[in-house]
């Protein structure tokens, strides 16, 4: 007996798994009592998930995987639906959005634990990292971080990964070492006067800072974050490695946090 394969596409594919998490959305949403938001409407939302979800795969640490990611964002998602009240001053797009992307940050807050010496690492390169801009004005190198700690290049672009990992989980609050570059991308409508004065103003000291950024560093910034390229895409772009890419985008990212520590602290 032979048996027939069928040849079927990666859009194919897609398009089942879509409908699989349409049905899988709708039914669990189905038996919540309060509906302010149809069922449709929720499956129209999926796609911000799979694409909130993308955003933290350069974050991932075993045994997490992609899809659990997306099974945390389309729980968030039902879980917004149901909670989601039309009288207040937003609209359903950015309370999901809020919502879906705070259930995958619990998803990697849950596995990502960073050691307490990883942790003293990240510190002691900031610390000395906004000593040096400080008094230069100038963000220092990798070899000229790696060399004033003695330690390879290599761990230097470590240490900024690891940095990245926790500004992303941090990336709710404006904590001690990571702006708040989440609020930025989804503002309320019921911001008050002060608050969005202070938002202006942080997004007008983060386009300084990109500007500042090496060339290079600064094209992976808005290929990445304006034009939502993946991290693949973007190595093809530029011919090199996506293991490169990585570390060029985790060292702008600490190069920012710098600078806008500096801004927080009125140096």
């Amino acid at each position: 007996m032979t048996v027939e394969t069928k040849n079927i596409s990666g859009q194919e594919l897609v398009k089942d798994g879509q409908k699989h998490l349409n049905a899988v959305a709708v039914r669990t949403y189905s038996d919540q009592k309060r509906q302010p938001v149809e069922g449709e409407q929720i499956a129209q939302f999926l796609p911000m998930v799979h694409k909130i979800a993308r955003r933290a795969v350069t974050y991932l640490k075993p045994p997490l995987s992609f899809e659990d990611l997306v099974s945390a964002g389309t729980v968030g998602l039902v879980k917004a639906a149901s909670d989601f009240d039309p009288s207040r001053q937003t609209d359903f797009k950015t309370y999901a959005y809020i919502k879906i992307k705070g259930a995958i940050l619990d998803e990697l807050r849950y596995w990502s634990f960073i050691p307490a010496n990883l942790n003293k690492q990240i510190y002691n390169t900031l610390k000395l990292a906004r000593k040096i801009t400080g008094q230069t004005g100038i963000a220092p190198t990798e070899a000229e971080l790696a060399e004033k700690l003695g330690v390879t290049v290599d761990e230097i672009y470590k240490t900024f990964e690891n940095a990245r990992a926790r500004h992303f989980i941090s990336i709710d609050g404006f904590g001690e070492d990571a702006p708040a570059w989440g609020n930025l991308l989804a503002a309320t409508k019921t911001t008050g006067p002060d608050e969005q004065i202070e938002r202006d103003e942080l997004l007008e000291k983060l386009t300084e800072a990109i500007q500042q950024l090496p060339e290079r560093r600064r094209q992976i910034i808005l290929l990445y974050y304006q034009q939502n390229l993946t991290m693949k895409q973007i190595a093809e772009i530029f011919k090199i490695t996506e293991a490169r890419i990585s570390q060029l985008h985790a060292s702008a990212l600490f190069n920012l946090s710098v600078k806008l520590r500096q801004w927080k602290d009125g140096r």
